[in-house]
């Protein structure tokens, strides 16, 4: 059974579109993985990579950029950028009161720069990661057909 759905997600993942497809999957994933949505970044994901037609398992598996071993560091940098470009905020809240309080309940000033800085280096890192794997896909692609 596990060999099966292996199989069937490796199909998937290799066949859903073409290297732009691919590439923009990634990078809608990757964007929503920027942002502190909690719970939705997949279906996010997923979305906007129906929008830009992208691959739907890359996308679900680009918003993996954020996962518990990212989130304080990734946050950390997207809300200090956010305040480098409006102004010094409130502090950083500290892991217990981040455990206590959802985030949003920290005050709209601390809300609006972490989601700029969400915003631009979600923005950013789509860009780069979904370009680099797309000039990936393009490589092996040339190399493939100079060999034959």
């Amino acid at each position: 059974m596990v060999r099966l759905l292996r199989q069937r997600l490796l199909w998937l993942w290799h066949h859903e579109g073409s290297h732009g497809q691919r590439a923009r999957g990634l990078a809608a994933g990757i964007f929503m993985g920027c942002f502190p949505f909690f719970g939705l970044q997949i279906v996010l994901g997923v979305a906007l990579a129906s929008v830009v037609r992208g691959n739907h398992i890359l996308a679900a598996a680009g918003t993996w950029i954020s996962n518990p071993f990212t989130y304080l560091p990734l946050y950390w940098f997207n809300y200090q950028l956010g305040c480098l470009l409006l102004g010094p905020g409130p502090a950083f809240p500290s892991l217990q009161e981040l455990q206590q309080a959802p985030l949003w309940d920290l005050g709209v000033a601390m809300s609006g720069r972490l989601l700029l800085g969400s915003l631009l280096v979600g923005l950013v890192s789509a860009l780069m990661l979904g370009g680099g794997y797309w000039l990936l896909l393009e490589h092996q692609h040339r190399r493939r057909h100079a060999q034959s």
